[in-house]
């Protein structure tokens, strides 16, 4: 069984930074992509970063610049580095691990941006 164990949200102030980690247990993440999702309130649930196996990154382009996603196959986590952050990022922040057409999500983690 696939679990992914999501960390790193908190309270940060605008210009601030947090690094979100996804560790991913049950299967080497090697052979996954990942992605970080994030919801806020009253919105749908939507796309920031993926990142492939091999190593090639996307991201949505209202974090592009500012947002890093990476992973770390020896460790079996995946990270989102975020810089910079703005109010309009707060929301509950997701992992995802997919393979072969099946995905695994891990549970939210809060991130708010306000002073």
């Amino acid at each position: 069984q696939v679990q992914l164990a999501v960390s790193g949200g908190g309270l940060v102030q605008p210009g601030g930074s947090l690094r979100l980690s996804c560790v991913v247990s049950g299967s080497d993440l090697n052979v996954y992509h990942i992605f970080w999702y994030r919801q806020a309130p009253g919105k749908e649930r939507e796309p920031v970063a993926s990142i492939t196996p091999g190593g090639s990154a996307n991201y949505a382009d209202s974090v592009k610049a500012r947002f890093t996603i990476s992973r770390d196959n020896a460790k079996n986590t995946g990270y989102l580095q975020m810089n910079s952050l703005k109010p309009e990022d707060t929301a509950v922040y997701y992992c995802k691990s997919w393979r072969l057409g099946r995905e695994y999500w891990g549970q939210g983690t809060q991130v708010t941006v306000s002073s």
